[in-house]
């Protein structure tokens, strides 16, 4: 532990630290969210045959599910500067069950349309599972605690896409109706969300030191006032504008893949539900260890390339991942088109990891700013790629500009300029968090 309590390391078997315990609950919780944000996705073949939706509508759909995200991103990074992670996360997990249950009572495309917008807002968690780990762990360690509670609870992502479509294929076994099986299925995310809020309340906090409120009763907190501003200067720096836009061509090609990547196996390899959920969940189960490796390596670059090293690390996955996007967009036998799709995986989750390895060392007084940020650049990537799918041109067509666009991005990072300082001295300083209230 560091002199404010924060771990200098990432011990997976400990649960009695306050570090550990956020660590675990911080990655499950995203996990929840993540499954439930995209649970309807691999049903979507389903639901569209029952709502006869156009690909026009389907677009919108796909934009739906993240354009909501870019507000909310914003607010929570916002509210977690003020609130603290812990009261912010368990009224998320709350709030956000409610949608994801009532999207089963859609009956046409409008309904589903506001169900799917209002449970785009879960997609916040991602921003308060980096603003908690960043505040319980050390710069030895914390890119690598970042890019692992991202990328474990990314693991939704591909769960969702194996689980759903079987729990589906179980309500049929049972017999129920099509139209009746993938509503009853939305029930099962949201309601391991609901309980989720009650287990983060109970087994978090929200510093090494203790929450928030506690802290400000004992005259050590940050008074109310002093977050405000954060937001409006990290806006002003363009680092975190680079970054935003790294992520959106990043995490935002992520989701955009998690979205419409089942129907495009569907459709274009004539393939039933069950495989081509098979597919698209081994793209997100890469997530379990390929953030992890984004930001493990970026904190082993640091150690002699300080932050420039961090962004070099950045620069040279995003580069990579538009390449075999672009690949994977032009492959037509199937083997080949999977494997693509795997390593194009490999390095969009790798960039997602290395970009929050950087975010501690933006503005240490402004964390959940900054990564409120760049995580609503991320779904900004995601809306924009979704304009892409609505028709207008093929998707195989689309999938290849998102794979120029990324190659693109990749050339920004060599515009970061870091000053010349220790690394060890930048990331989040829990004094600084508890300064003493004036007077």
């Amino acid at each position: 532990m560091s002199n404010d309590g924060k771990a200098n390391r990432i011990d997976l078997f400990n649960f009695k630290t306050a570090p550990m315990r956020a660590f675990h609950m911080t990655w499950m919780a995203f996990f929840l969210c993540f499954f439930a944000w995209f649970a309807a996705a691999p049903l979507m073949p389903v639901i569209r045959k029952e709502m006869a939706l156009t690909d026009s509508q389907i677009g919108n759909i796909i934009i739906a599910s993240s354009a909501t995200t870019i507000f909310a991103r914003l607010l929570i990074g916002w509210l977690a500067d003020k609130l603290g992670p812990r009261i912010v996360y368990t009224w998320l997990l709350a709030l956000g069950s409610l949608p994801v249950v009532c999207l089963g009572f859609a009956q046409d495309y409008q309904s589903f349309m506001i169900f799917r917008l209002m449970i785009g807002a879960i997609g916040a968690s991602f921003v308060l599972t980096q603003y908690h780990t960043t505040l319980m762990f050390s710069s030895r360690c914390v890119g690598t605690a970042n890019a692992t509670t991202a990328g474990w609870g990314n693991l939704g992502g591909g769960v969702t896409q194996i689980l759903m479509p079987l729990i589906f294929s179980g309500f049929l076994f049972l017999g129920f109706s099509e139209s009746i099986g993938w509503r009853l299925a939305m029930v099962i995310p949201g309601t391991m969300m609901f309980f989720g809020a009650f287990a983060y309340y109970y087994f978090t906090q929200d510093t090494p030191l203790g929450n928030f409120t506690d802290l400000a009763r004992e005259g050590k907190g940050i008074p109310a006032g002093k977050a405000k501003g954060r937001l409006r200067d990290s806006i002003k720096d363009y680092r975190v504008l680079v970054l935003s836009a790294a992520y959106g061509a990043s995490f935002g090609l992520e989701i955009t893949v998690h979205n419409m990547a089942g129907l495009y196996f569907v459709d274009k390899f004539e393939m039933g539900l069950k495989e081509a959920g098979l597919i698209v969940g081994c793209f997100g189960l890469l997530a379990i260890f390929a953030r992890t490796l984004g930001g493990w390596i970026s904190d082993l670059i640091a150690v002699k390339g300080g932050i420039q090293g961090r962004a070099g690390v950045l620069g040279f996955c995003l580069l990579l991942e538009g390449v075999f996007l672009m690949l994977f967009s032009q492959a037509t036998p199937l083997p080949f088109a999977v494997t693509l799709l795997i390593i194009f995986g490999l390095f969009v989750h790798a960039c997602c990891g290395a970009t929050y390895a950087i975010i501690p060392f933006i503005n240490k007084k402004a964390v959940g700013s900054v990564a409120g940020i760049v995580g609503a650049g991320g779904n900004l990537g995601a809306v924009f790629s979704g304009f892409l799918f609505k028709g207008a041109l093929p998707w195989t067509s689309a999938l290849l500009l998102l794979g120029v666009f990324a190659t693109a991005c990749s050339l920004l990072l060599l515009s970061l300029k870091f000053s010349k300082f220790k690394e060890e001295e930048i990331p989040f300083n829990t004094d600084d968090l508890l300064a003493k209230v004036a007077g």
